[in-house]
């Protein structure tokens, strides 16, 4: 299958090499499944008697886990999970080639709400349109999405990541039915996707078929979809749910929760059409009382017959900030907004209709639901009304307009505290200067700013002096407002002190949460909640936030917290940026729902009529692929494994007993052996080494990973790594369907192959920053392997132009020692996960070297050229494991596989001198060849070249034997500084120059100084040759003869002299020979730098 989403991006004109490429792909992709290659086991109870320690148990056999996130069953695999998959595919292959039991399993993610969710919509317009959809208008092109801004979040204790979309993004298709259309399914197939069950039998076979057309190291016998279709991970759930609830991490209680009104349930990530990752933000509803309506306002109120004139009516302000009530001096409303006068019971609230539904939800009305809407007044209607702010100096205050209001976010009333708002303060400042423009009266908005809280860095008015900080001139510079009001909120929050109020003189972190318990214990406000930004659900609903009797996991909790951070600090996460991710959300991850009443999945066992959601099923499979293979044979469950325990026997009790929480099962009829047997691969294969996943991923799955693996396991089987990745853009683009810039797993192996789009993604990126497959790098990988293959084809098969006898050759010597180089660096960056510097050094540089030594020499040498076929064959195993495979079977004649082949170490230590005189002869064939290009240039005014080249030519070399003396007092005041930690003092260095070296000095200095940012101080320091420069020109002496590439070199003579003297000595006869006369040449001649002259003969 084939999927229809129009593709842009290279079209590939001649595909014979690729063709060919892929041919040995399949073949061996066959050959592998036949092989069973990839299933590892761990060691049997007759190897290992059950009990050895883990350690020693590892250290004896060596293993290796590692998995993805397993991909949700809605589509096919897309570029994006290619990237993922890729990450750990390298790995595992690595690691097999360090004698590892390295293990790859993969299962197939289904529960959750977005499969019944399309399947329902499907059953609608099915409905609507007959089985076939014939009756469906046309299909509507949409708007490609434009690329939004990055938002902070607006609570500056709580860390956000930054999100990716929901899993399953739709197309361009406006129905579920055009949506399947587009991952190619024929219109006649689609009816049976409205059964949700469909799915999962549909989509499993696809995503398994693809990654074996990629080349994965899958272990496929471990493989299992979730959800209660397949009963043994239905048991296993179950018992993660009933043991997590037996150590009180699982808790009955009300919480803040994403809801749908229209499902009638909890929204959560996976069940958002959009929205993942969005949590519920807290604010201080805050009851400002109105006292005296504007005219507009109060007409429109007295027209209200309904309107029970003897309760009072509040503007509800939300707030994240009620310790700084004390400083209110207004109250705004934008004028454009149209606000709504709500009944709450005991009072009215004026505010935005979509705040008033969020708070029916949450006991702030008189029953659950209620929404009574009295009148809509528009904003500027209520501009100039009385009002009565809590905790506020100042009386009789007003409401006033605000033009960057928007409906969207908290109530729409803001109120006004401009000694720590840069919105408040710019916008009171406009206000006073153009009262009339805005249609209010001056002495409304004349009241003197209190300071309310002091930091050391901002004093006591912190808006005013941020909006300096930041030059802000204007309320309309939103984008500056928005930086400023972060830096305002974060710099009171984390180090202001009260100076005014009850609280005065305590930290703001301390007196926030005393000042809202006190106005909410005295009436003046509430607890509100909304989505911090936009969530739909599935089914096409606006979600509210909703105080739920539910279930759910007590994330955060400190004991439980500690644990995790336990964990953490003995964990790898490759890069700083992942781990600090993972530290802030463990500051503010708190409880979690852990069910749902629709969709699929397992039925939390102690309360059926919910299914346990799914992002709770999905924290410990990891540990239940150790033991699946043996408990069944597919997918489903539904044929009993070699084992033959039944989907009945797998009871609590047994789990226990398998993942160390019992010694014993007291009642099963599962023979003890099996039992044994099943704990053996458990205890061998875990800990689990690396999860790999995406960034957006660590905010939820990744998080709550931890948590349970924490309290679920003994400490040796806590995870040991987390790799996360960064997004995958295409071609320098953002992924999009609806732009026609998306491309499936299936799309790139069809058009370049598994080995070139593997290189492309290893290429790609390993950071957490968005990494990008660019086609043409693909494109450019089908040719490297081609041209590899048939090279290498020739020469073996011509072997006999090839040399024998002793490597000796300055060539072979420096040949073989760069390859041992280039071994160790791409052994280390495979340690690392640095994929793409593992291509770099191991494939890109690597075949350079060849390249070199081939130009090089007159005539390779065989033990050279073979060692170099078989360790470039093993350094892309890892990466490129087909197109390794057939060189190592079919061209080198090796027996077994390349996959279980030792990855390559250098065979004698690297001589890093050897390197540096290879690097000097590369260097200075480029300066031949500069100096050739500036002795063929025309000077100025029309003068000749200083050579002719009609005629033939002598290459002058010339070789410093000394640095000069300028150079060594610089360095000896670098030296000096350096240990004073002076160097960054210009002033100092200056002072210890005498001022008519300065024009050269300092910009020798500064050279230095990029040399000891970048490399060791004692090499800097130390100027000795790590190699003989004399030598080395003598070695390579007919090299150097043809590096010009237009003169005729008849002659080359070398020169090695001591500084500042006119003669020197010709290193080939030993001639006292005069130094040409060029100055500046020789000025810039030094020690591992040869000044280069042409002359006519």
């Amino acid at each position: 299958m084939s999927t229809s989403t129009e593709k842009k991006g290279l079209v590939l004109e001649n595909t014979a090499r690729r063709d060919a490429l892929i041919a040995i792909e399949k073949k061996y992709q066959r050959q592998w499944t036949e092989e069973h290659l990839f299933e590892q086991n761990a060691p049997s109870l007759e190897e290992v008697p059950l009990g050895m320690d883990s350690d020693e148990l590892h250290e004896k056999y060596p293993k290796f886990l590692s998995s993805m996130a397993y991909p949700y069953m809605n589509g096919v695999l897309h570029a994006g999970h290619s990237f993922t998959l890729s990450k750990v595919e390298f790995s595992i292959g690595f690691e097999r080639m360090r004698g590892k039991r390295a293990l790859f399993p993969l299962a197939f993610h289904c529960t959750g709400m977005p499969i019944a969710a399309c399947a329902d919509k499907l059953k609608r317009e099915m409905e609507l349109f007959g089985p076939d959809f014939t009756n469906a208008p046309a299909e509507v092109q949409e708007e490609p999405e434009q690329q939004k801004p990055e938002q902070q979040s607006e609570d500056v204790t709580k860390f956000k990541a930054k999100k990716s979309k929901a899993a399953a993004k739709q197309g361009r298709g406006k129905y579920q039915f055009e949506i399947m259309m587009q991952l190619g399914i024929p219109r006649e197939e689609v009816k049976k996707f409205a059964d949700a069950q469909h799915w999962l039998t549909y989509f499993p076979p696809l995503c398994q078929r693809d990654c074996d057309s990629f080349g994965s190291r899958i272990d496929w016998r471990r493989s299992f979809i979730t959800t209660d279709k397949n009963l043994y991970y239905d048991a296993f759930v179950r018992w993660q749910m009933n043991r997590m609830k037996d150590a009180g991490k699982i808790k009955f209680g009300e919480r803040y929760t994403i809801y749908s009104v229209r499902d009638g349930q909890a929204c959560m990530d996976h069940d958002r059409q959009s929205g993942e990752g969005v949590t519920p933000q807290e604010y201080v509803g805050i009851k400002i009382e109105a006292t005296e309506f504007a005219p507009p306002a109060k007409k429109i109120l007295d027209s209200v017959d309904t309107l029970d004139k003897s309760k009072k009516i509040y503007f509800i302000a939300a707030t994240l900030r009620p310790e700084t009530m004390y400083g209110q001096t207004c109250c705004f409303v934008s004028p454009k907004i149209t606000y709504g006068v709500f009944d709450a019971g005991d009072s009215y609230y004026i505010t935005t209709e979509r705040a008033f539904k969020n708070m029916c939800y949450q006991k702030l009305t008189p029953k659950r639901g209620y929404y009574k809407h009295v009148v809509n007044i528009v904003g500027k209607d209520l501009i100039g009304t009385k009002i009565d702010a809590p905790l506020s100096v100042y009386k009789g205050l007003r409401i006033l307009p605000m033009e960057t209001v928007i409906a969207n976010k908290g109530t729409g009333v803001v109120t006004c505290v401009p000694s720590n708002s840069p919105d408040d303060f710019m916008t009171t400042k406009d206000l006073q200067h153009k009262p009339q423009f805005y249609g209010i009266e001056a002495d409304w908005v004349q009241h003197d700013i209190i300071p309310i809280i002091h930091t050391e860095k901002y004093g006591d008015i912190t808006a005013e002096a941020v909006c300096k900080e930041k030059k802000i001139q204007s309320p309309r510079d939103t984008a500056l407002l928005a930086e400023a009001k972060h830096l305002a909120y974060k710099e009171d929050y984390y180090t202001g002190t009260m100076i005014y109020g009850k609280y005065k003189g305590e930290k703001v972190v301390d007196a926030k949460s005393k000042v809202k318990e006190d106005m909410i214990a005295s009436g003046e406000a509430f607890v509100y909640n909304e989505p911090e930004s936009l969530v739909m659900s599935r089914s096409g609903d606006e979600c509210i936030v909703s105080l739920e009797d539910q279930w759910y996991v007590d994330y955060g909790e400190e004991s439980w917290k500690k644990q995790a951070i336990e964990c953490m600090e003995n964990m790898e996460f490759f890069v700083p940026e992942v781990r600090n991710a993972f530290d802030g959300c463990l500051e503010w991850l708190k409880n979690w729902a852990v069910c749902r009443t629709y969709g699929l999945g397992t039925k939390l066992p102690w309360d059926p009529k919910y299914l346990v959601e799914s992002l709770s099923d999905s924290t410990i499979y990891q540990s239940f692929y150790t033991i699946a293979h043996l408990l069944f044979k597919d997918y489903y469950g539904k044929e009993v494994g070699v084992l033959g325990i039944k989907p009945e026997q797998m009871t609590d009790e047994v789990f226990d007993y398998i993942f160390y929480h019992s010694d014993s099962v007291e009642k099963t009829d599962i023979p003890l052996k099996s039992l044994q047997i099943l704990r053996r691969e458990f205890e061998y294969f875990y800990p689990l080494d690396v999860s790999v996943s995406g960034k957006d991923l660590i905010t939820n799955h990744l998080t709550f990973f931890i948590y349970t693996h924490v309290a679920l396991f003994p400490k040796r089987f806590w995870p040991r790594g987390v790799r996360a990745n960064g997004h995958l853009m295409l071609n320098n683009a953002k992924m999009s369907k609806s732009t026609g810039n998306f491309m499936t797993l299936e799309q790139i192996v069809e058009k370049f192959g598994a080995d070139a789009s593997r290189i492309a993604l290893g290429d790609a990126g390993d950071t957490v920053e968005d990494a990008n497959f660019d086609e043409s790098n693909a494109n450019a990988a089908i040719l490297r392997l081609f041209n590899l293959k048939e090279w290498a084809e020739e020469t073996v098969k011509d072997v006999a132009q090839l040399r024998t006898g002793p490597i000796t050759d300055f060539f072979d010597v420096a040949f073989e020692n760069e390859m041992n180089a280039l071994v160790e660096e791409t052994y280390k960056q495979y340690e690392l996960t640095n994929y793409k510097n593992a291509l770099k050094f191991g494939l890109f540089d690597f075949q350079a070297s060849r390249d070199y030594y081939r130009e090089s020499c007159q005539q390779m040498h065989k033990d050279l050229i073979f060692r170099y076929i078989e360790e470039q064959v093993l350094l892309l195993a890892p990466i490129a494991p087909h197109f390794a495979e057939y060189i190592y079977r079919e061209v080198l004649g090796k027996q077994g596989t390349v996959q279980t082949a030792k990855f390559p170490r250098a065979t004698k230590p690297v001589d890093q001198g050897a390197l540096s005189a290879l690097e000097y002869v590369r260097s200075l064939q480029r300066s031949i060849r500069e100096a050739e290009g500036q002795a063929l240039k025309k000077k100025k005014g029309g003068k000749a070249q200083t050579v002719d080249p009609s005629k033939p030519v002598k290459l002058i070399l010339l070789i410093a034997e000394s640095f000069p003396d300028w150079q060594s007092h610089c360095l000896e005041i670098v030296r000096e500084l350096f240990a004073q930690n002076s160097l960054d003092d210009n002033k100092k260095v200056r002072e210890k120059l005498d001022p008519k070296e300065l024009k050269r000095s300092m910009p020798f200095i500064s050279l230095v100084k990029q040399r000891l940012a970048e490399e060791p101080h004692e090499l800097v320091f130390n100027r000795e040759l790590l190699f003989n420069e004399t030598d080395t020109v003598k070695a390579t002496k007919p090299l150097l003869e043809k590096a010009a590439q237009i003169l005729d070199v008849k002659e080359i003579v070398a020169i090695k002299f001591p500084y500042e003297s006119k003669t020197g000595t010709n290193i080939f006869n030993g001639e006292e020979v005069t130094i040409p006369n060029a100055a500046k040449v020789v000025e810039n001649t030094i020690p591992g730098n040869p000044g280069v002259v042409f002359e006519n003969f």
